[in-house]
């Protein structure tokens, strides 16, 4: 492989990692901010608070399922320059050719990898703000 074809490659390594990175940070922003309001329902026991912590958490995961998207998107560039499957120009970037199957943004959000978290925290939201409903 020629040298311009490596640097094209890593710059599009540096991408998927700096996707996979704001990925990774999403989940810990999800955490903090769910945290941060069960704290606060614990100071003020309003359970409005659980509630609320609930929208966070859907927008982080459609956050997230957008940036696994992005990646993957990318990792099918990447292994398509590798493998010789498209005619890509040299340091074209473009992927829009990556929407359907496993590039589709649905199939992302829903998929056992991002769906499994996600619903997880809303679930025992939901479980928390009802056990407090119901135990006054």
């Amino acid at each position: 492989m020629e040298e311009k074809s490596i640097k094209h490659l890593e710059f599009i390594q540096n991408i998927i990692e700096r996707m996979n990175k704001n990925s990774f940070q999403i989940k810990g922003w999800t955490i903090t901010i769910v945290s941060a309001l069960l704290m606060l329902y614990a100071n003020s026991n309003n359970a409005v608070y659980i509630i609320v912590a609930i929208m966070p958490t859907i927008l982080f995961w459609s956050l997230d399922a957008y940036y696994l998207q992005q990646e993957r998107k990318f990792r099918g560039l990447y292994n398509d320059i590798i493998d010789n499957k498209r005619d890509i120009g040299l340091f074209k970037m473009s992927i829009q050719n990556y929407k359907k199957g496993k590039y589709s943004y649905w199939k992302i959000l829903f998929s056992k990898t991002v769906c499994f978290l996600y619903i997880c925290i809303i679930v025992c939201l939901i479980v928390i703000s009802s056990i407090i409903k119901f135990s006054y």
